[in-house]
């Protein structure tokens, strides 16, 4: 048998049988427009097996076989996709009973080191190239090359711009206090 003999038995095949698979699949699955896609992958299989192999014997019996499967298939990953769901909120709601209460957290002073980090590697005391190039090495970890390709510079300059931020900061003697103790600006900009 031809290829194009296949695809006209194929077809007079589907013409016959295509309401009969619809209306049993949508009477499985409740679901009409659900059976017309699974009755289109049956069909879709025959296309792509029947030249090869032949049409069957029965060849509507094997259009149903094949569209059942696909509905079983269906119904058993919509299932499991069920049972995922119902897990994953699950976990989320331990998670979330888990958590610490963050607002009354937010309530308390703000101890956070990486923000009194912040703080300190964007004092005005300074400069601002000091400034930047001390934050994005302590903050933000770049490499001193990483930040002087970044600025088109000698790592030399960089490095010595983050000697200098360093400095000026041990030598000021700055004590940072968490910011909710003060303002934050008073906190950040007039030292303790």
């Amino acid at each position: 048998m031809t290829a194009a003999d296949a695809h006209r038995a194929i077809l007079a095949v589907w013409r016959i049988e295509q309401p009969r698979l619809i209306t049993s699949l949508a009477r499985m699955l409740r679901d009409v427009p659900l059976a017309e896609e699974l009755t289109q992958d049956a069909l879709l299989a025959a296309l792509e097996r029947w030249p090869a192999t032949g049409v069957p014997e029965k060849p509507g019996a094997w259009l149903m076989a094949t569209a059942k499967r696909r509905a079983l298939d269906h119904l058993r990953r919509d299932r499991m996709l069920e049972r995922k769901h119902e897990m994953v909120a699950w976990d989320m709601e331990a998670e979330q009973q888990a958590m610490p209460d963050l607002d009354s957290a937010l309530d308390d002073d703000v101890g956070d080191e990486l923000l009194r980090l912040i703080f300190t590697a964007c004092h005005p005391r300074l400069s601002h190239e000091g400034r930047t190039a001390l934050a994005l090495r302590m903050i933000c970890g770049l490499t001193t090359e990483e930040i002087a390709r970044a600025f088109l510079m000698p790592a030399a300059t960089i490095a010595q711009r983050i000697v200098r931020a360093k400095r000026t900061l041990s030598e000021s003697g700055l004590a940072y206090e968490p910011p909710a103790r003060r303002g934050v600006f008073e906190a950040a900009f007039l030292g303790a």
